[in-house]
Order: C-alpha cells, then structure tokens, then sequence
C-alpha cells in the first residue's frame, strides 16, 4: 500500500534488511537492481537526502540514517510559513495540544537523571535571567520542552515538536526580552518539575497548560506574523 507514494529508490531503502547505519551499494548497483537509470535515481536520492533518510558524503558513499520525521515537518512548515506567516499560529495550537495530550505519559516515563537535567536546566536558565546584561535562555527552554518528551520513542511526537522550535527560533520568539515575562515562565517550569518529582502528574500538567498561556498574553505576539515576509 505504501509503495504508490514511494519511488523505487525508497522503496529499496525502506527494506528491513537495510539497517540504520548501513553503507548502500553504488548507484550502478542500484540502478540495476532498482531498474531505474542512474540520472533517475539521482533525483531520488536527492528526496531521500532532503528528508534526511540518508547521508551522501565522498568517501562513505550512500549511508542509511536512523529515521527522523523532522526534516519533512520542518521543510513543509518552512513552505507553509513562508506562503502564509499566519500558519505559525496554528502549528503552534497544534504543539500546544500535543504537549497536553501526551504530557502525562511522557512525565511518567521520565527518569531520575531526566529530572535532574531538567533541574539543571532551571537553574541555568535563571543565572543567564540574573546576568547583566540579561541572557535569554531559548537553549534552556528549548531543551526543556524537548526532554520532557524524549521517553516516549515516538518519532512523530519528537518532529512535530523539534520543528516547532526551529519555528519559534526563526519566527524571532527566542529574542523576547520582556524581564517579567523570562521570570515567570521559568517559574511555571519550576512547578512542573516539582510536581513530577512528587508523582502529582495532573497539577504538573495545569503547570504546564497555564504557563502555554503566557506567550499567547505577550503583546509581541500580534507582530510575529510579520517576521518571515
């Protein structure tokens, strides 16, 4: 079924027997066992670079890549965007709804050295908050989010997300200097991290849900659909 939206190429990649990390054969190789012509098959291999499935390098050739849904989301919202700004908006519903429906599966699974990260996160955070000049922690809060789904082993979850804040760093969020505003957010990650720790997985969820709404309430917010035009 899923082979009338693959070319032949990724159709051969797709093949259980080629494992993440594995060098492919030659294009000669492939175009016969493809029986695709090699000028053919180099347009293929192009798609299957431009969504990260493989990494073509001169002297390791063609190798097989760990799939990752990024690439594609991250290419097809770059193109939405750019065609209409306003889309950002809802991407970042749609990261707002994801982060709440798995919220409570993915804070279950995280791991002591998960919270302690996180916690260093915090603290990293609020000493570049308490620098002067003042330092935005965008790595902070990116990574943050990130991590506290990173147990779930769901590679539509994790792309939807890590293109979200490829999003947000272009859109120029990651530059919001609004003293109060840094202050509160990492306030609210706080929270969510001391109600993990206490297994109190709901009013960690509200943390986390009430602190969302805070970028919605910045007065800048209104100018970001202006930032990729």
């Amino acid at each position: 079924m899923t082979g009338n939206y693959l070319n032949p190429f990724l159709i051969f990649l797709a093949d259980p027997k080629n494992k993440e990390g594995c060098r492919l054969p030659s294009l000669s190789e492939l175009s016969k066992t493809t029986q695709t012509s090699i000028p053919s098959l180099r347009e293929q291999l192009e798609v299957a670079r431009a969504f990260g499935f493989v990494d073509v390098r001169p002297k390791t050739g063609i190798r097989k890549n760990k799939y990752r849904f990024t690439p594609a989301v991250t290419a097809s919202l770059g193109y939405a965007i750019k065609e209409d700004s306003g889309l950002f908006d809802s991407f970042a519903d749609l990261r707002k709804h994801i982060e709440a429906a798995y919220f409570e599966e993915a804070a279950a699974l995280l791991t002591n050295e998960d919270i302690q990260i996180l916690d260093e996160l915090i603290i990293s955070a609020k000493t570049k908050l308490n620098n002067k000049p003042v330092e935005i922690p965008f790595y902070e809060h990116k990574q943050f989010h990130l991590l506290m789904y990173s147990r779930l082993n769901n590679p539509f979850v994790t792309g939807l997300l890590e293109a979200y804040w490829q999003m947000y760093e272009d859109a120029g969020l990651n530059r919001y200097t609004e003293f109060e505003y840094q202050v509160r957010v990492w306030n609210y990650h706080d929270k969510i991290v001391a109600s993990i720790r206490s297994g109190e997985f709901s009013n960690s969820k509200k943390a986390l849900l009430e602190h969302m709404i805070l970028l919605q309430q910045r007065p800048e917010i209104r100018q970001t659909k202006n930032t990729f035009e």
